[in-house]
């Protein structure tokens, strides 16, 4: 019963607390502790099994210590998740290059280079994920032949009739228009392109075609970041 009690009181507390013109507490505006709400609610009944056997109060005491830690590394969790998302975003960035850190405030993008110093940049082209490098050199987007039907490119059907210049020397192309090109966020759709053919290009480019569209782009030791 003490616990019922106890439990009552909790939720009738932060029942006013989030329905109350208070503003906001510790850190949390009142449509954020309504989010939270349901999660206290599910500790207290965990907690309750706490009360409902017989403990020695040490034992008690050690549970209830234990589980307040809980509720409380999760309430520093809920409150800084963004920080944390964007420290968890920029670890798999330094671990894997080609994964973009996203700032959604400044619509920006961040890479860091590959030990190759090439900046790997992990595209979706059509709704296909494709591995590209960032390169200012390529006039355009230019894709694979293998990674042109990955983005649903009958490639024995195109006409390769345009000359480039590749790290193989000199090949040709087909000139289409890429439907939709997605990187770190940032969209673009109809984005001018061209598709090597087989043998000509060992790894997809990142060019000016998409590149050329952006606000901004930049490279600053070892970090690239696109701004929309």
């Amino acid at each position: 019963m003490l616990f019922i009690g106890f439990a009552l009181v909790i939720a009738i507390g932060l029942a006013l607390l989030v329905s109350a013109d208070a503003g906001s507490m510790v850190g949390l505006t009142q449509n954020q502790l309504g989010q939270l709400l349901p999660l206290v609610v599910i500790l207290i009944f965990i907690a309750g099994g706490l009360f409902s056997r017989r403990y020695k109060f040490s034992e008690l005491f050690g549970n209830l210590v234990l589980w307040a830690g809980i509720f409380g590394v999760v309430l520093v969790g809920y409150t800084y998740r963004d920080d944390l998302t964007l420290v968890a975003s920029r670890v798999f960035g330094e671990l894997m290059p080609g994964i973009a850190v996203v700032d959604g405030e400044r619509g920006s993008a961040t890479f860091r280079g590959g030990r190759d110093g090439h900046f790997q940049i992990n595209a979706t082209i059509n709704g296909s994920d494709i591995r590209t490098i960032f390169d200012t050199g390529a006039s355009a987007v230019v894709l694979t032949h293998d990674d042109a039907q990955k983005a649903g490119y009958a490639t024995e059907t195109l006409r390769y009739d345009i000359s480039v210049s590749t790290a193989n020397g000199t090949g040709k192309a087909a000139a289409v228009t890429l439907d939709q090109v997605e990187v770190g966020g940032i969209v673009r759709n109809n984005v001018r392109a061209f598709i090597a053919e087989q043998g000509a290009l060992e790894q997809s480019l990142l060019g000016m075609t998409f590149l050329g569209t952006l606000s901004r782009y930049a490279v600053s030791g070892n970090a690239l970041e696109l701004v929309d």
